[in-house]
């Protein structure tokens, strides 16, 4: 999409992804190597009752879906950040994940030719249970 597509208010989904044990354990193993994300057997008796995926990996699915639904071709370069991350619910492996993209804030910077926009991305399980929920800034080049 293009900047110029981005209003306030506008919803943006998409999914599912589906998460495969292999793909959570191998993340883990090589970004977050903490034992509920690593070590079935441990897990199974921790306060998860099993492995969860990290949510970094959530983070980066989020961002797959973002890029692939709404970023891919746009004008978007950066981001300056993250205003805030939670993740209230954890991922399992076979969880089929969606993301709802609400679009909170559209503008044009004043001192160059860049768009502004500022949105809310939240990640659903196949229950419709929140797993992932942040506030994202995105950049875009624009002409003059």
């Amino acid at each position: 999409m293009k900047f110029a597509e981005f209003h306030v208010g506008q919803i943006i989904e998409a999914g599912p992804y589906v998460l495969a044990e292999d793909e959570m354990l191998q993340f883990a193993d090589r970004y977050d190597p903490q034992w509920f994300h690593t070590d079935p057997d441990a897990a199974r008796g921790g306060p998860f009752g099993g492995l969860i995926a990290s949510g970094w990996q959530t983070c980066g699915i989020a961002m797959r879906l973002i890029a692939d639904q709404a970023l891919a071709g746009s004008e978007s370069f950066a981001s300056p950040g993250i205003e805030y991350i939670k993740w209230p619910h954890p991922v399992r492996a076979k969880d089929h994940l969606r993301v709802r993209a609400e679009v909170v804030e559209v503008r044009r910077a004043r001192t160059r030719p860049m768009g502004i926009l500022r949105w809310r991305w939240q990640l659903f399980n196949q229950d419709d249970v929140e797993v992932l929920d942040l506030q994202a800034t995105s950049l875009f080049a624009l002409k003059d």
